[in-house]
């Protein structure tokens, strides 16, 4: 049956061609030209993408999303201002959490330096109304152990290697070291305790070099006294 349909001839239908009534409007497109102009499109916005994937991946270390949200002035790039980004309540928010975090590590530090401070102990500390024992080997040692259990029995300082004198060293290093950290951190407290206070309501002046009772380098603030309820 297949080759019997296929024997029938058929008339082979063409497309329309522009009516007279809208020959006003240019020439009818016909599928070919269809095909043409679409081929055209895709392959304009292939090459739209791939040079945009160019420009993205070129060197990743000169795009960052500062220069999508900034503009251009005369060369130079400006960033938007966000200065009414955050709401005040948000602000107060942002300086709690900063304080909290600070106050955290200024405890941990605080910690350390205080463990490091009980490892370190030297001659000195000794009482003074206390004896003190040196032995020259471990022989020594263990019979003045057994005859005084309380007694301390101290090394002579030549005999102590040298790797035990690098690490202490670099023990009172290090605990010099947090101790200034401890310092900076304490500094950088006040000073956001004090711009959390000064954002906050109410009226506050800042007093006068003759004013302030205790000279500091430091800006002094008086808040007026209000009645609570």
């Amino acid at each position: 049956m297949s080759s019997l349909r296929n024997a029938i001839s058929r008339r082979s239908h063409k497309e329309r061609a522009q009516p007279s009534s809208r020959k006003k409007f240019g020439l009818l497109e016909k599928h070919k030209d269809y095909v043409v102009r679409a081929k055209a499109f895709h392959k304009k916005g292939e090459t739209l993408r791939r040079l945009k994937e160019k420009a993205a991946f070129r060197n990743p270390d000169e795009f960052y999303f500062q220069m999508i949200k900034s503009r251009t002035v005369d060369g130079v790039h400006k960033p938007e201002n966000q200065a009414n980004r955050y709401s005040l309540e948000e602000l107060m928010l942002m300086k709690t959490q900063d304080i909290g975090y600070i106050v955290q590590k200024l405890q941990s530090e605080r910690k350390k330096i205080e463990k490091l401070t009980a490892v370190l102990h030297s001659v000195d500390n000794y009482p003074s109304n206390g004896h003190i024992y040196y032995a020259e080997d471990r022989e020594e040692v263990r019979e003045l152990q057994s005859q005084s259990p309380e007694s301390r029995v101290t090394p002579p300082s030549d005999d102590v290697p040298d790797h035990i004198k690098r690490e202490t060293a670099t023990s009172y290093r290090e605990l010099e070291a947090r101790k200034n950290r401890v310092n900076q951190l304490e500094k950088l407290y006040m000073d956001m305790s004090l711009k959390k206070e000064l954002k906050k309501k109410g009226q506050k002046n800042k007093l006068r070099e003759d004013e302030v009772k205790c000279p500091t380098s430091k800006p002094v603030y008086k808040w007026r006294s209000e009645r609570k309820r």
